[in-house]
C-alpha cells in the first residue's frame, strides 16, 4: 500500500532550519553560542559535592563577566532592559551543566528578579547593580518543609515593631523553616524572605523581605540559622539550604514594597484592595522564573535527544538476511522512541518562544485579564516542557543501552538534573489546576485563591457562561469520513478541529459536575480532580500545536517548510494516538480511523528517519557539549 504521507524533501540543510528556530531573539542565541563554544567545558562527571559547587561559582563569575546577567535588569542600573532575552539567556545555558542554570536562575532570576519586581527605586539603587556583577549573592527564601505550592499559608513571620521601626522575622516552628533554598549552604549573604507581615496585631499576608543571612566573613548572621540540604539525586552543583530565623531583626526599609508598605508608625497600605488580590499580584510578577525553567528543561531535552539521536545512527545490532549488521534507527520500535518526542521538542520549542515573547511584550500596565492569560500560559507550558524531559531524557536513555546508563555519555546526568524540574517553581499537577481554573473562571475578586474550596463555589456560580459553545462530534466523525481516511488525518485544520473540540468537551464536563457542587464544593472537587487536570492538559495540547502551525506559517516556502509540516503532523498524529482511549469513547474516532492514526504515524516516522540527523542539528548545540564515548565507538559492542 502506498504511503499517505504528503511529500518530504529529499535532504534539508539543518542551517535554513536553524534561524526558524531561533526566532526574535536569534543574534542572542548566536552571540551565546559563540560564547559557549570557546569556553572550556567539562561535564562535572565524578565531582565531590565541595568540587562541584565550587566549580559552579567560579562558571557563575565567569558569566557575571558577561552582559547576559543583567540582560532582564533596567537600563539605569547596567542592565539590558531585555526580558525576553534574558530568559532566552537562561534557557541556552540548559544545554550544559545544569547546575549553573540553576544557580544563575537563583542569582538572578529569583533573587535578583524579586528585587527588581518586589521592590521600588532605593531598592534598585542599593542592590541591583550589586546583585548583576555578583557582589551580591542571594536567595529566595519562599518554600517552607511545612508548605511548598501553598505558599498562600506560609508560617514565617515578619512582625513590626513600631518602637524600633524593624521587622522582626521569626521561624515558629521547624515546618516553617525555608527549604530546598539556592545559594543558601554555602555562598548566599541574603535572601528575598516571603513571610506573614502582621502590623498592628493584623495578618496582612505574605509580602517578601530582604534579610541578611550571612557576615562578611560568612558567619551565619545573628539569629540566622543554615543548614545543608547535603547531596542531592541531582544538581549538586546548587548548595542547596535550609534558613529558619530567630527573631531577626531588619530595617522597615526591607520591606520590597511596591505593593504595600508600612508606616514608621506601623500604619499599613496597598493600592491592592483585598489581601489574596494582592498575593496573586505579587506571584503573578515573578512568573520569569517559571517560564526559564521549562524553556531550559527543553535545551536539556533537545541534548539527550541530539546525543541518542546520533548514537542511533551508529550503532547496529542484529544482522540482517545478507548479513549486514542493522543500524538501529532503521528499526521502526527504535524511531518511535526518538521520532515522535523530538518533534513534540520541536512543537514545544515554538510555544515556548511565542510564550517568552508575550512575556516581554506584556508591560505591567497591560489589562489584568491579559496577564492572567499569561500567567495560566506559563504555568502550562512549564508543565508540557518539565514532563517532556522526564519522558523524552528516559526515551533517550533507554534507547542508548547501557551506554546510555554511563555517566561519561551524559545522559544519566540529565535524567538527575531535570528530575526536579516537574515540581520546583511549581508542583506540576498544581499548576495544571491553575491552568484549568483560569479556563473555568473569569477571575473575579471573589475568586482569587487555589484551594479546592474557592474553585469549585466560584465555578457552581460562573463557570457556564465561560465555557465556549461545544463543537458537535458529528461534525468531526462527518469530516474524517470524507474522501480517504489516511488523507484526512494529514488535513491541518482537521488536526486543529480535533484539539480544539476535545479541549472544549472536556471544559464543559469539568464545568457540568462542578455546577453541582452543593453543601459539599471540596468534596466534588476533589471527585472531579482528574477531569480539572484533563482540562489543563489537553488546553496546553492545544495551544502547542497552534503554535507549531503559525511557526510553519511565518517560514519561508522551500524545504525546511516542508519538513516543519511534517514533523508537526508526527506531534499531532502522535498526540491523538496516545489519547485514542478518550477520542473512542467519545465518538471523535471510529475504531477504523483509530487504527489509521497507528498507520499514519508509523509512516510518518519512516519517512522523517533521515532526516532525524538534521532536525537535532538544527538545535546548534555546541559540539563540545555533545561530547560523548558512545558516539565514536557506537558502532561496536
Amino acid at each position: 500500500m502506498a504511503s499517505s504521507v504528503p511529500s518530504v524533501p529529499a535532504a534539508v540543510d539543518p542551517d535554513t532550519l536553524t534561524p526558524v528556530l531561533d526566532g526574535r531573539w536569534a543574534a542572542l542565541r548566536a552571540d551565546i553560542r559563540s560564547h559557549m563554544a570557546v569556553q572550556p567545558y567539562r561535564d562535572p562527571i565524578g565531582l565531590d559535592l565541595e568540587a562541584h559547587r565550587r566549580t559552579v561559582l567560579d562558571e557563575l563569575s565567569t558569566l557575571a563577566a558577561t552582559d547576559l546577567p543583567g540582560l532582564g535588569f533596567d537600563k539605569a542600573y547596567s542592565g539590558g532592559g531585555d526580558i525576553g532575552g534574558s530568559v532566552v539567556s537562561f534557557e541556552m545555558l540548559g544545554f550544559g551543566d545544569l547546575s549553573l542554570m540553576v544557580k544563575a536562575g537563583v542569582q538572578w532570576g529569583l533573587f535578583g528578579g524579586a528585587v527588581q519586581l518586589l521592590g521600588t527605586a532605593p531598592h534598585h539603587e542599593r542592590y541591583l547593580r550589586r546583585i548583576k556583577d555578583l557582589e551580591l549573592l542571594g536567595c529566595f527564601a519562599m518554600t517552607e518543609h511545612g508548605h511548598g505550592s501553598d505558599v498562600q499559608h506560609l508560617r514565617t513571620t515578619a512582625t513590626y515593631d513600631p518602637d524600633t521601626a524593624e521587622f522582626v522575622v521569626h521561624t515558629p516552628d521547624r515546618g516553617a523553616t525555608k527549604e530546598y533554598i539556592g545559594n543558601a549552604a554555602r555562598d548566599g549573604h541574603a535572601a528575598v524572605v516571603f513571610a506573614q507581615l502582621v502590623t498592628g496585631g493584623e495578618s496582612r499576608g505574605v509580602h517578601a523581605f530582604m534579610v541578611p543571612i550571612r557576615d562578611d566573613r560568612g558567619q551565619a548572621a545573628p539569629g540566622v540559622v543554615i543548614e545543608d540540604c547535603g547531596p542531592k539525586a541531582g544538581l549538586n552543583g546548587v548548595d542547596n539550604g535550609r534558613l529558619a530565623f530567630e527573631h531577626v531583626r531588619v530595617p522597615r526599609e526591607a520591606l520590597l514594597n511596591r505593593f504595600a508598605d508600612v508606616a514608621p508608625d506601623g500604619t499599613y497600605s496597598s493600592p491592592i484592595e483585598g489581601d489574596a488580590r494582592r498575593f496573586f499580584t505579587m506571584l503573578g510578577t515573578l512568573i520569569r522564573g517559571r517560564v526559564s525553567v521549562g524553556g531550559s528543561a527543553g535545551s536539556a531535552t533537545k541534548r539527550a535527544l541530539a546525543l541518542a539521536v546520533r548514537y542511533a545512527e551508529v550503532r547496529r545490532q542484529f544482522a540482517k538476511p545478507d548479513g549486514e549488521e542493522v543500524v538501529i534507527l532503521d528499526y521502526l520500535a527504535h524511531q518511535r522512541k526518538l521520532l515522535p518526542a523530538l518533534a513534540t521538542s520541536y512543537a514545544l520549542h515554538f510555544a515556548q518562544d511565542e510564550l517568552v515573547a508575550a512575556l516581554h511584550d506584556t508591560t505591567s500596565e497591560a489589562p489584568e485579564e491579559q496577564q492572567r492569560e499569561l500567567e495560566s500560559r506559563a504555568a502550562g507550558l512549564k508543565v508540557a516542557n518539565t514532563w517532556h524531559a522526564t519522558a523524552a531524557i528516559q526515551a533517550a536513555r533507554e534507547a542508548c543501552g547501557g551506554a546510555g546508563y554511563l555517566a561519561e555519555n551524559l545522559l544519566a546526568g540529565l535524567k538527575a538534573d531535570t528530575d526536579v524540574f516537574t515540581t520546583f517553581e511549581g508542583d506540576n499537577t498544581v499548576l495544571l489546576q491553575l491552568v484549568a481554573k483560569g479556563l473555568l473562571t473569569d477571575y473575579k475578586d471573589a475568586f482569587q485563591n487555589l484551594s479546592p474550596l474557592a474553585t469549585a463555589r466560584f465555578a457552581a456560580e460562573r463557570v457556564l457562561g465561560a465555557v465556549a459553545e461545544r463543537t458537535s462530534a458529528r461534525k468531526v466523525l462527518d469530516r474524517l469520513t470524507e474522501g480517504d481516511d489516511r488523507e484526512a488525518l494529514f488535513d491541518r485544520d482537521w488536526q486543529l478541529k480535533l484539539f480544539e473540540d476535545r479541549e472544549q468537551h472536556v471544559l464543559g464536563g469539568v464545568a457540568d459536575r462542578l455546577r453541582k457542587a452543593g453543601d459539599d464544593p471540596f468534596g466534588v472537587f476533589n471527585a472531579a480532580q482528574d477531569h480539572v487536570l484533563r482540562a489543563g492538559r489537553v488546553h496546553v495540547d492545544r495551544l502547542v500545536l497552534e503554535a507549531f502551525v503559525r511557526a510553519i506559517s511565518n517560514c519561508p516556502d522551500g524545504d525546511a517548510k516542508t519538513l516543519l509540516e511534517r514533523v508537526c503532523d508526527l506531534y499531532a498524529l502522535a498526540n491523538i494516538e496516545a489519547d485514542r482511549a478518550w477520542f473512542l469513547e467519545h465518538g471523535r474516532l471510529s475504531a477504523a480511523r483509530s487504527k489509521a492514526v497507528i498507520a499514519a504515524v508509523n509512516e510518518l516516522c519512516a519517512v522523517l528517519r533521515p532526516h532525524a540527523r538534521t532536525l537535532v542539528d538544527a538545535f546548534a548545540i555546541p559540539e563540545q557539549y555533545l561530547a560523548a564515548p558512545m558516539l565514536e565507538a557506537g558502532s561496536s559492542d
